[in-house]
């Protein structure tokens, strides 16, 4: 085989590649195109940021990638698979492989730290057993065994959101999307989460898809970002590349606030 034959078959396939993606809310004189043909490739194990000023299109675009949302336009794939009209069971076996953490952790009130890890396993009919030797596994990586019985109001906003990174693995899904996991925490928390997420990555292999406004957060934990601005995808590059020669506009007014400077 010629080296360049071999150099491409080892290439990696993405894990998760949206092409021509568009999304449009409202008709007429309120339409407001979401998304305006987002094409973008993640890669198996990468952790992939997405970053862009409120209402640049972050939270429709995470919330497409999980079919919450349908694009009218475009393709979503999943290993190679179009998943985009996938409905019914195809569509709920597609989301097993999909965990996501909220920004303000929507966590169930009337259930324990330990209750809210096993609600995704109850509802696909795990035995009860194996739920609790999963939950107990769960909560003992994220460093709160010793919280399974306490509920969301007994809990710091730092432990809530480490009960949703492990209901979100509860599944043990290959991909795990962020949408502003850490923007309604304080400084030190945020960081502790990171670290966190970082662990999940190295330790488990997994596929980590961050949404989020904030720089630093970008700087500290991805791999890769991509820069989205009215809808549309900006720039995409190694962050510490795209970040010290920003190219776009949207790219150099980011790293511009970034810096104090804008």
């Amino acid at each position: 085989m010629p080296a360049h034959a071999a150099s491409a078959a080892a290439a990696p396939q993405p894990i998760l590649s949206l092409r021509d993606v568009e999304k449009t809310y409202g008709r007429g004189n309120k339409q407001v195109d979401a998304l305006r043909g987002v094409t973008l490739d993640v890669y198996p194990g990468e952790i992939f940021g997405i970053i862009g000023p409120s209402g640049a299109g972050k939270s429709t675009l995470i919330r497409c990638i999980n079919l919450l949302e349908r694009p009218e336009k475009g393709q979503i794939f999943i290993d190679g698979v179009d998943v985009t009209g996938f409905r019914g069971r195809r569509l709920r076996e597609v989301r097993r492989n999909i965990g996501m953490v909220f920004q303000h952790f929507n966590l169930l009130s009337n259930r324990t730290a330990a209750g809210n890890v096993a609600f995704p396993m109850e509802i696909v009919g795990i035995p009860k057993g194996e739920r609790a030797r999963r939950v107990a596994q769960l909560l003992a990586f994220v460093g709160l065994e010793e919280k399974a019985d306490r509920y969301p109001s007994e809990l710091s906003g730092g432990e809530k959101q480490r009960v949703g990174i492990a209901r979100a693995l509860a599944m043990e899904p290959r991909i795990l999307l962020c949408d502003e996991a850490t923007s309604a925490l304080d400084p030190d928390t945020t960081v502790a989460i990171l670290n966190l997420l970082k662990s999940i990555n190295q330790r488990l292999g997994l596929t980590i898809v961050m949404v989020t406004h904030q720089m630093h957060v970008v700087r500290s934990i991805c791999h890769r970002v991509a820069v989205i601005d009215q809808g549309r995808i900006a720039e995409v590059g190694p962050v510490m590349e795209l970040f010290s020669n920003p190219r776009a506009t949207a790219t150099r007014r980011l790293v511009g606030e970034a810096a104090g400077i804008a």
